[in-house]
């Protein structure tokens, strides 16, 4: 069975220079009660006129930070006490109080303390002196408290500062890509109508406005993908990666013989198939060779490997090409930040391509990671877990 401390040893510690008969004067005006864990002694916001004395067990204070995160202020047990702003005057709590085991509290409300005031002067002193110290040591907690806040406030701030000169420069950006492909399509489509061109030259215009129209499509679905893969998660099957790769490779090979770029695929062929959506996956390497090719130098190289380790699949896809600098690292996977110039060397785009890849793989439960040195190259690689 639990001993309970008596209030006249613990009296005395909570306030330092009480008298016995003064000691005795709380005990009368006071009443001892127990509780199991997890009861509210105090609640958050309201106006409440108890003041407690722990004589046994253990208690958390905590405050609700942004009306949603709760955070454990202090720990309390026997010999500390609580709620002394319910004897000075009706100011709603300032934080909640609940105990973690079973305890035994004196309780003292505020007409209690009113008569202990009109008998022992000298006890209210003291008492006042304690909650006086008491009060100090919270004013600390609340200013630490609101410099978290201030801390917390300003770093949101940075981010929505960076987020609208983000939107901004997405809204001018994707203005330029539309705009050239749109301006040589209908330039050429206005030709076209008006019987201008022939023979070859005809063929070569249709091609034309065929890969600008294209530009335009791809660019469009790619933000539209970017938005709907937020609401949808895909119902995944197994996805032969080399099927995924090779399919990329037809896609991008023009380009990339056009660069004078070799693209290929190394390493170990027959692989496992992995748990996800092809068509997505699809997009998220895509992306990565689209960036490879950019940022290769004229007649470089790009490898996509691939390789089975343990129960996952990895793809990597490298290039040795301009590198990125650790500087910008940390914000390559934004969305809408790209790279505009690297030397004399100037790239378009509008900043989404390793957005999507990020999105798509963190939704496959895979991981993405990324290793480069300055003038050397990349190496972009993703794992993904096996089809079971």
């Amino acid at each position: 069975m639990t001993t309970i401390r008596t209030p006249a040893k613990i009296i005395p510690r909570a306030f330092p220079g009480i008298k016995p008969d003064e000691v005795q004067e709380i005990i009368m005006n006071s009443r001892i009660k127990t509780y199991p864990p997890n009861t509210v002694l105090c609640r958050e916001d309201a106006v409440e006129h108890t003041f407690y004395m722990i004589l046994e067990g253990n208690f958390e204070v905590t405050k609700t930070i942004h009306n949603a995160d709760k955070r454990l202020l202090k720990s309390l047990s026997a010999g500390d006490f609580f709620g002394e702003m319910a004897l000075i005057h009706n100011a709603p709590r300032a934080a909640t109080v609940t105990s973690l085991t079973n305890a035994v509290v004196l309780e003292l409300d505020k007409d209690g303390f009113d008569r202990v005031l009109k008998r022992s002067p000298s006890v209210a002193m003291a008492m006042i002196s304690e909650i006086s110290s008491r009060l100090r040591q919270n004013d600390q907690l609340a200013i630490e408290d609101l410099r978290l806040r201030a801390a917390e406030l300003a770093d949101a701030y940075q981010k929505l500062a960076e987020q609208d000169l983000a939107r901004r420069e997405f809204l001018s950006n994707i203005t330029h890509e539309l705009r050239t492909p749109l301006m040589v399509a209908s330039g050429y489509l206005h030709a076209l109508k008006k019987g201008m061109l022939s023979g070859e030259q005809l063929q070569s215009t249709i091609e034309t406005v065929s890969r600008n129209v294209d530009q335009i499509v791809n660019l469009t679905n790619d933000i539209l993908f970017l938005q709907e893969m937020d609401l949808v998660l895909p119902d995944f099957q197994p996805v032969n990666m080399l099927d995924v790769v090779e399919s990329v490779i037809r896609k991008y090979e023009g380009r990339a013989k056009a660069k004078g770029i070799s693209l290929s695929v190394k390493g170990r062929i027959q692989v496992p198939p992995v748990q996800g959506d092809e068509a997505s996956l699809e997009r998220a390497i895509t992306a990565l060779v689209d960036n490879a090719i950019k940022f290769s130098h004229p007649n470089g190289s790009v490898e996509i490997r691939l390789a089975e380790q343990g129960n996952h699949v990895t793809i990597s896809v490298e290039d040795h090409g301009i590198g990125i600098d650790p500087q910008i690292r940390p914000r390559i996977f934004d969305r809408f930040f790209h790279i505009e110039k690297s030397g004399e060397e100037l790239y378009s785009g509008i900043g989404i391509g390793l957005s999507i890849t990020r999105q798509v793989i963190q939704q496959h439960r895979g991981t993405l990671d990324v290793t480069s040195e300055p003038g050397k190259g990349s190496t972009f690689t993703i794992s993904l877990l096996k089809w079971k």
